[in-house]
């Protein structure tokens, strides 16, 4: 059930027309038009990116990981997936993957999860969820808690065991290692850049990551 696609893009980053860092448990929304490029770069390697996406003109049509792994018949995302939404839209395609598999069940991390698979003294510790809260009240557009949903864990590393329990691993991806997937309608992408600091899935030492955008290609220019 692996299914690794290494792939490398062709795209450079000094063409993109947006880049940006998140710094380590920073939350970021940001819209992708149709037809744009998206990347995130693993800067340092082993840093776990909590990832949602939404349709940009109606956020109830989200990603929907159960649709998107029936379409593939794979738990993991790679080259040549497409993210479909809550209502059968195709989202995003990843165009390139030089990291190879990607989680799409180990959920993310929050301060009552925390507390029971770590210790009681961990509720206080900043986690995913309260991240994505931040940034979705920050968004508004009239985004709220309940649009929180299951999201995608790029570079994160979750074997599921042969007895179907999950389990949390250090990670695959190394620095500079990538993500890249083209817009199929306009999406609004929303990252929570993972703080953990009690289990594997970003070394204990949660790192900045790169996020950059690049317009659709030119059709005239392809036919060149």
């Amino acid at each position: 059930m692996s299914g690794i696609r290494i792939v490398e893009s062709r795209l450079k980053a000094e063409d993109a027309v947006y880049s940006a860092e998140i710094a380590a448990g920073d939350p970021w929304f940001h819209e992708i038009r149709k037809g744009q490029v998206f990347r995130i770069v693993d800067l340092r390697g082993n840093q776990a990116v909590d990832t949602l996406f939404y349709n940009a003109h109606n956020y109830a049509d989200r990603y929907s990981a159960q649709d998107t792994i029936r379409a593939q018949s794979n738990i993991y995302l790679t080259t040549g997936t497409t993210l479909f939404s809550t209502r059968g839209t195709a989202l995003l395609t990843v165009t390139a993957d030089t990291c190879g598999r990607h989680d799409t069940l180990g959920g993310a991390c929050a301060n009552e999860s925390n507390m029971v698979r770590y210790a009681i003294e961990k509720r206080h510790m900043h986690a995913c969820r309260s991240s994505f809260l931040k940034g979705a009240l920050d968004w508004g557009h009239g985004m709220e808690k309940r649009d929180i949903t299951c999201n995608i864990n790029f570079f994160m590393n979750v074997p599921v065991t042969p007895e179907g329990r999950l389990t949390f691993e250090d990670g695959i991806s190394e620095p500079g290692k990538y993500v890249e997937l083209r817009a199929e309608t306009d999406v609004l992408a929303a990252i929570s850049n993972c703080p953990q600091l009690n289990n594997p899935c970003n070394a204990y030492d949660p790192t900045p990551v790169q996020v950059l955008i690049w317009n659709a290609p030119d059709p005239q220019l392809q036919a060149q």
